[in-house]
């Protein structure tokens, strides 16, 4: 496990709602994010996808950018070319294209040597393999050969995300994705939890960054604390009672060297509107005072704690998209301060 000392950096959850990549950039490298990440632009349409970005390089996928949908025909595709380059270990064939990720570009062109960290992300494997339709409107994970195809295509792209972001700075976090693992155990998602972990523990091998997941609902956090991460990220304003249930789980990851990504500043325009830097600071105090309260070490979440929104920004106004930035730099600077690091 890759352990550092985060105390409540600050990171981004893909999205943001701008709709010039060098206006995000210029945003993100402000001064407020101590870990930044490249921006998903969802204002530039349906190809700034995190789900067509991930899933882009996948054979015989057709990305309908007028209805906003990713279907292929499993029973006609060619995956020759896709599993020589996976067989190769050919990062070079998961190169993003341009045309998906605006923001990545942009990002790519910025000096990011002096931060304490770059974030990228991809989609994870459940979420991907859910969103991609086939020829008769079901969900590609449960073709047993393209799901095998979807894990490998995540773990390639987390690959080539790394090769190219730790150019820019030695510290790399890749996230994953899933926000469909509160899904799992609904008949929404019927895939097993030892499944569900084995497929997401397959799509991040080989990866010599810290790794994280990232799930902004509600789901068994024990089983998410099965995987091989390092971080865990979760919408810590609307769920951080539900982590609070897992404190042996919880105590047990971070003694290991895991961190947790507390997502504590709010994604919804009226959230954001109704809160303040400090309700979010006493609402962030009251969650780790949960967990204290039930064993879990005070001091290693205060070192081992990042801090970002409960989601991507990408669907609210740009003004709450400014204020949510400035509220999640106001709360890091506080916690910071009360807790002497």
């Amino acid at each position: 496990m890759n352990s550092m000392s985060w105390n409540f950096a600050t990171t981004l959850i893909g999205s943001l709602p701008y709709d010039d990549a060098e206006h995000a950039l210029d945003k993100i490298l402000s001064g407020k994010i101590t870990c930044p990440a490249w921006p998903q632009l969802p204002a530039l349409g349906f190809t700034e996808s995190m789900y067509v970005q991930t899933g882009c390089r996948l054979p015989g996928v057709n990305i309908d950018e007028e209805a906003k949908r990713i279907t292929v025909n499993t029973s006609s595709y060619d995956a020759t070319d896709i599993y020589t380059a996976i067989l190769s270990d050919d990062v070079s064939y998961f190169t993003h294209p341009e045309k998906y990720h605006k923001g990545l570009y942009e990002f790519l062109n910025r000096d990011l040597s002096k931060f304490k960290a770059v974030k990228g992300q991809v989609t994870g494997p459940i979420s991907e393999g859910l969103q991609i339709q086939d020829e008769n409107g079901k969900s590609v994970i449960y073709d047993e050969a393209y799901s095998e195809l979807i894990i490998r295509t995540v773990n390639m792209t987390a690959k080539w995300q790394y090769e190219r972001l730790s150019k820019q700075n030695k510290n790399v976090i890749i996230f994953f994705d899933e926000p469909s693992l509160s899904l799992l155990g609904t008949p929404f998602a019927s895939i097993s939890n030892d499944q569900a972990v084995k497929w997401i523990n397959e799509s991040m091998e080989g990866l010599g960054c810290s790794i994280a997941i990232h799930c902004c609902g509600n789901t068994d956090w024990a089983l998410v604390l099965r995987t091989n991460i390092d971080i865990l990220s979760f919408d810590a304003y609307s769920y951080a009672h539900t982590i609070a249930m897992f404190p042996d789980e919880v105590s047990a990851f971070l003694k290991k060297g895991g961190t947790l990504s507390w997502g504590i500043v709010p994604s919804s325009d009226d959230a954001i509107a109704s809160e303040t830097a400090d309700s979010l600071v006493k609402r962030l105090k009251e969650s780790i005072a949960a967990l204290v309260r039930k064993g879990v070490s005070e001091d290693l979440m205060i070192k081992q704690s990042m801090l970002t929104p409960q989601c991507g920004l990408g669907p609210v106004e740009p003004k709450s998209a400014d204020k949510a930035l400035d509220m999640l730099y106001s709360v890091s600077k506080t916690m910071k301060e009360h807790y002497g690091v």
